[in-house]
């Protein structure tokens, strides 16, 4: 790593007057205010006459005289009533400004005076500055407030951006695992930022912006850290809701502020996180009828990033996992004109994943992380991360040193199944369907050849389910032949066969629903989307969005019959009883089984992978093997 040279330290920023230091000043004269002000106590106002009539009657306690001002205010000795009002502090108007006769008077019939002819001493004065004063450091406050942060007006221009300078701990490519491709990409952006001139010899230019996209928890906000820190540059980050504000051009001037920091920092790294929040599809304003601030913003972004030329040493990275809505402009070359895909990990990568967390965590000897790696496909790195912290937590509260391979596998049942509720009781009744339930699931799923294996029968409520069944693939799936959806319809359908079957169809319970949701909308997708329907044929059907060429995403209009519409119904509706007929046929096929399978399940209440096998004697179970599919299949009640 490069040394840190002054240019590549971030710019001291100027001192700000703290309000506080205002405060002091202001309480004082706050204080001197009250402890002078001629009208501090509510009072009413009195005619001069009535005032002599109280002076004459010897009711006049004490009185302030303001002669400059011809103003007079005083407390009476005992209250007196005026209309409906009992009046003890009054004001008066005086007639005249010489206020010596008066004051002699009162004098004279032993009322307290202050004030008087004279009375334009130094308290009068400074009452008379205090708002001026007050005025005045507000205004001096706010000046320098405004000066500090730049020309922009009160720092609202400012982009909020944080700096990572390379004297801060960094993290490298070797902190990220699963990502190969993503790295060898991003190392030449590496090697751009510590020796630019080795591409500008040749005449080559990097590509000004690299979009990183993923679904979230794959690592691309770490994958642009790493960047960084292997380049041992500047790193300015913020994200695409900070340059969204209620003010018409401050997204704008956030932009300009944004490549103006860069600039100062170069060759430096910055990147956008959640680009979407602002690089939207253009057009929404010529539909509505409105502005919009967002595209304000957007304009600003694409012209800074066609301004700056590659020898400036700026990369611009950005982030986001929702690509299909962004606006053209930004992925045409010139701009974001590499993409870089950060895909969910396979098994190989989830073992590296859990091995780079584990490093924080004391590990119990004897831990198998690639087993573990097995038995999570389809989590993200994320989730893995959270997976470990789970264990960590799991082991400090049962009181050990080290994290085990129990707490590891139960806090992978946590994260991927959800919370065991022990605190719920079923009666005996419930315990017994939901037993049957997924013994029924678990057999035919057990029964029908390319089935995922099973690996765990629960009925021990977690989440919403009172009970589930677990599977996990046995091989890297992309594709999924239409054998193997067929047979996922018929273990989904095997719930409800189970409870008919053994309870009768009078005693079904509502506890099929999500069985019948995942299998309807699995059928409608082979129908509608993958071709597998002979009646319908290889024709993709239903409301694709779509991007207009000069507005936002439409939905594309119904393009369909009606008479299409009610084959395609027939079809689902079709796949759907076959499927459960099937389940049906197995469990009657195999009536003993399934309520020995419920009987071990309601004296256990988990069963696992090795339980299974001894229960079905080998027969019907395929064989073990690594599971690394894109996601598990959780069918539960």
């Amino acid at each position: 790593m490069p040394e840190t040279t002054p240019s590549t330290r971030p710019p001291a920023r100027p001192a700000r007057p703290s309000l506080w230091r205002l405060w002091p000043i202001v309480l004082l004269l706050l204080l001197l205010y009250l402890q002078f002000a001629p009208w501090r106590a509510p009072a009413e106002f009195l005619t001069y006459s009535q005032l002599e009539t109280q002076l004459d009657q010897g009711n006049v306690d004490s009185v302030l005289i303001v002669p400059e001002n011809r103003g007079l205010s005083g407390t009476l000795k005992t209250p007196i009533r005026i209309d409906t009002r009992e009046v003890r502090n009054f004001r008066v108007v005086l007639p005249f400004t010489d206020a010596a006769p008066l004051v002699a008077r009162l004098e004279a019939r032993g009322v307290a005076v202050e004030g008087g002819a004279s009375s334009s001493g130094w308290a009068g004065i400074l009452i008379g500055l205090v708002p001026w004063v007050l005025i005045g450091a507000v205004w001096y406050y706010f000046l320098r407030q405004a000066r500090a942060g730049g020309a922009q007006a009160l720092a609202f221009g400012r982009a909020r951006t944080g700096l990572a300078s390379p004297e801060t701990p960094q993290i490298t490519f070797a902190d990220v695992a699963n990502v190969e491709e993503a790295k060898t990409e991003l190392k030449e952006l590496v090697e751009f930022l510590r020796n630019p001139g080795r591409f500008q010899r040749l005449g080559g230019r990097l590509p000004k912006g690299v979009l990183l996209v993923g679904a979230p928890g794959t690592g691309k906000t770490l994958l642009a850290r790493a960047t960084a820190g292997e380049a041992g540059r500047p790193f300015l980050t913020i994200s695409g809701s900070d340059f969204v504000e209620l003010f018409v051009g401050v997204g704008a001037a956030r932009v300009r502020d944004l490549f103006a920091q860069g600039k100062a920092h170069a060759p430096c790294i910055i990147f956008i996180d959640e680009l979407d929040a602002v690089g939207r599809t253009r057009g929404m304003a010529a539909l509505t009828g409105t502005h919009e601030e967002r595209e304000q913003t957007l304009n600003q972004l694409l012209v800074e990033m066609d301004g700056f030329e590659p020898s400036e040493g700026i990369i611009l990275l950005a982030a986001t996992n929702r690509p299909d809505v962004l606006d053209p402009a930004l992925l045409r070359p010139g701009r974001f004109d590499r993409r870089i895909m950060v895909e969910l990990p396979d098994v190989k990568g989830r073992e590296q994943i859990l091995r780079i967390h584990a490093r924080k965590v004391p590990v119990a000897p004897g831990v198998d992380l690639a087993a573990l790696a097995r038995g999570t496909p389809g989590l993200s790195g994320a989730d893995l991360a959270n997976l470990v912290n789970e264990a960590a937590l799991l082991a400090a509260r049962r009181q050990e040193d080290q994290v085990e391979q129990q707490d590891f596998e139960d806090a992978r049942d946590k994260v991927t199944l959800g919370i065991e509720r022990r605190s719920l009781v079923l009666t005996d009744a419930e315990r017994r369907l939901t037993a049957c339930h997924e013994a029924g699931h678990a057999l035919v799923n057990l029964l029908t050849p390319g089935q995922d294996p099973v690996q765990k029968v629960s009925i021990v409520p977690r989440g919403a389910a009172l009970g589930l069944t677990f599977t996990l693939p046995e091989e890297d799936r992309r594709s999924y032949s239409r054998d193997y959806l067929l047979g996922r319809l018929a273990v989904a359908q095997a719930g409800r066969a189970a409870e008919e079957l053994v309870f009768g169809p009078e005693k079904v319970t509502t506890g099929a629903a999500q069985d019948f949701a995942q299998a309807t909308e699995l059928a409608r997708r082979m129908v509608m989307h993958f071709g597998m329907s002979p009646a319908v044929g290889p024709v993709a059907i239903g409301e694709h969005p779509v991007a207009a060429p000069f507005g936002p995403e439409f939905p594309r209009p119904k393009d369909v019959s009606e008479e299409t519409a009610r084959m395609v119904d027939r079809e689902v509706r079709s796949l759907l009883v076959a499927a459960a007929d099937r389940a049906r046929t197995l469990l009657q096929q195999h009536r003993a089984l399934l309520e020995r399978l419920a009987g071990e399940l309601l004296e256990h209440e988990t069963l696992d992978r090795a339980a299974l096998t001894r229960l079905m004697g080998g027969a019907g179970v395929p064989a073990p093997a690594d599971p690394a599919a894109p996601a598990p299949v959780e069918i539960g009640r």
